[in-house]
């Protein structure tokens, strides 16, 4: 592998983690037409866990390091356990697009906590790059239509922001675990935890289990638990290996641009001229982020 491929491998794994978790956003919203949300993610985690059971082989040369236990448990149950209650909440509230938005607060929250615990150094330009790339978010949220896809949009909203709280406990979390684990594993065990997590709540009165087979839903269970439970996961768990917290999570402001454009093209939702202006300015912020020398703030 040359060095530039090297260079640029992670911001590609980024990107491909970003557009999958964009479109999981989509495909929530067509499971949850036919299955209980509850259902919908405890499938995707028994479906992530299979594929890595039956195609790969992540347990080999593990070195388990004493006491990381404590650590691996918080990651699990910031996400995907609280992660995905949220979020199952949020999706049943709000649309999509508003959904994907609310993910632009990430980049902040975990920019100030890895600061804060991972003494990880934030500059000017990053800074600014987040700041501006929220200003887009804002705006994309504020030039949403409601619909009927959108019952309680300010409960979802909400639910979704909660999301975000606990993805950070992961983010931080995984970072810290990324230095004497592999991507590969990592991945593996938020599927385990998932799948253990979610059983139980099967069983829940509140949760319906499914009585007939749904293709296009059930179609949209497998590609969650495949391509993005393990293929974003996998992705992203590789790229925060390589590069800081806030770098890597500055590329969550692509998450609502790539769900806007997801719905455009496969719900058929339309975008205004505001939420065009809106998409450029989180692009600016995303490469502004990303770029030139920094000067870095204490």
């Amino acid at each position: 592998m040359s060095p530039v491929t090297k260079r640029y491998l992670p911001y590609l794994a980024l990107l491909s983690a970003t557009s999958l978790w964009a479109s999981s956003f989509i495909a929530l919203k067509v499971a949850f037409r036919a299955y209980d949300p509850m259902f919908v993610i405890f499938g995707r985690m028994i479906v992530a866990t299979i594929f890595i059971l039956l195609f790969l082989k992540p347990l080999r040369s593990l070195k388990y390091r004493k006491g990381d236990w404590k650590y691996l448990g918080f990651m699990g149950l910031c996400e995907p356990g609280l992660y995905f209650i949220f979020e199952a909440i949020a999706l049943e509230n709000t649309s999509a697009s508003q959904a994907g938005m609310i993910t632009g607060t990430l980049p902040l929250i975990v920019g100030i906590v890895a600061w804060l615990v991972l003494k990880e150094k934030l500059d000017i330009r990053i800074i600014s790059g987040f700041i501006l790339a929220i200003g887009g978010i804002v705006l994309l949220t504020l030039s949403s239509e409601l619909t009927e896809n959108a019952p309680n949009p300010l409960f979802g909203n909400f639910m979704e922001l909660m999301a975000m709280v606990t993805a950070t406990g992961y983010i931080i979390t995984l970072k810290k675990l990324s230095d004497r684990y592999s991507s590969l594993f990592l991945t593996t065990f938020q599927a385990f935890a998932g799948t253990i997590f979610y059983f139980p709540i099967l069983f829940l009165p509140s949760t319906e289990l499914p009585t007939v087979v749904n293709p296009i839903s059930a179609f949209s269970i497998v590609y969650l638990g495949i391509f993005v439970t393990f293929g974003a996961y996998g992705s992203y768990n590789y790229a925060l290996s390589k590069i800081s917290a806030s770098k890597a999570t500055s590329f969550i402001n692509l998450i609502p641009v790539f769900t806007l454009i997801m719905g455009v093209l496969i719900l058929d939702e339309r975008l205004t001229s505001i939420q065009y202006v809106a998409v450029a300015i989180v692009f600016v912020g995303i490469f502004l982020s990303q770029s030139g020398k920094k000067s870095e703030v204490v």
